[in-house]
């Protein structure tokens, strides 16, 4: 049994994906209508950058999903590999979405226009230079847990349950400093994220206002695979579900460890990363090192895929 898993923001490069574009028509013709629909070449820069503009939250999320969408259908049409027997398919944060396309439960076009006002939503949503991320290493969420809810001088939010031994938390950047503080009087490790804003906590509560009229607007259709939701780490069952856990994604922790030890429990022993990098495929190692787990980004990846081992 396997899953098809599809990565989020921080995965994006300058050029992924382009070994594949520069050899098949299928995925120029799904760039150049993205490019349509969007009316803004992102394929231009996805695969020329520069590096500061497509690290623009805005055009990250459907950067991301445009690769990771393509070199599914690629796999599906042009290679005879049916990902949709998969049991489970699931996304990390945008990745989700992504997802939810893959399994014929969000249209193409709708995908790219509604990635990119999520991006722009979740950005302007606190005052650029106000918000940040914190990556904790080598430490257990339930740890986290206690040092934010035992003190009264600041307040953060767990933003991602990543793998054991890797959490996110947002915040303002002067609460941070004073959660940092906390993590050294551990002797935790941690790492200021190169982002401009504290994804996933109840800051991005204007995003969710934005992302509520425009998810309310969208015609989904229930998904050919089981899809299991950030939020609940558990397979959603109902569009109307769909929906609300999209809606409420923005300020929910991303359940990543819970989601894949789910996916795990019920049967899945191979896992596929479909997208740019390979950082899904690392964060399941630390869950569970003895699933299988593989990265499509290359005509390489691709003659070694097996979905049937």
């Amino acid at each position: 049994m396997f899953s098809v898993i599809f990565p989020g923001q921080g995965s994006q490069i300058v050029g992924m994906g382009k070994e594949l574009y520069l050899k098949h028509d299928y995925i120029k013709k799904l760039f150049k209508n993205a490019d349509d629909i969007l009316e803004f070449p992102i394929s231009k820069l996805i695969l020329e950058g520069p590096k500061e503009k497509l690290n623009l939250t805005e055009n990250t999320q459907p950067a991301i999903f445009l690769v990771g969408y393509s070199i599914f259908n690629l796999l599906k049409d042009e290679y005879s590999i049916n990902l949709n027997k998969a049991n489970f398919l699931a996304g990390h944060s945008l990745g989700e979405y992504t997802a939810l396309a893959s399994a014929k439960s969000l249209k193409f076009s709708d995908t790219l226009k509604i990635l990119k006002i999520r991006g722009m939503a979740m950005q302007s949503s606190v005052p650029k230079g106000e918000g940040g991320m914190v990556a904790v290493l080598g430490s257990e969420v339930e740890k986290i847990e206690n040092i934010i809810n035992n003190q009264e001088d600041y307040e953060c939010f767990i933003a991602n349950d990543n793998s054991d031994g890797q959490i996110v938390v947002s915040g303002k950047l002067i609460e941070l400093e004073k959660f940092i503080l906390d993590l050294k009087k551990n002797s935790i490790k941690n790492i200021l994220l190169p982002v401009s804003a504290p994804f996933h906590c109840k800051l991005m509560s204007k995003a969710t206002e934005i992302m509520t009229r425009e998810i309310e607007k969208i015609n989904l259709n229930l998904p050919t695979n089981f899809i299991v939701s950030n939020v609940t780490a558990k397979k959603v069952a109902s569009i109307k579900e769909i929906k609300d856990l999209l809606i409420k994604q923005i300020e929910s922790r991303v359940r990543w460890r819970e989601s894949v030890l789910f996916m795990i429990k019920n049967g899945v022993n191979k896992f596929i990363e479909i997208g740019p990098g390979k950082v899904l495929t690392g964060l399941i190692k630390r869950i569970d090192k003895n699933v299988k787990v593989s990265a499509i980004n290359t005509e390489e990846d691709i003659k070694l895929v097996n979905i049937n081992e």
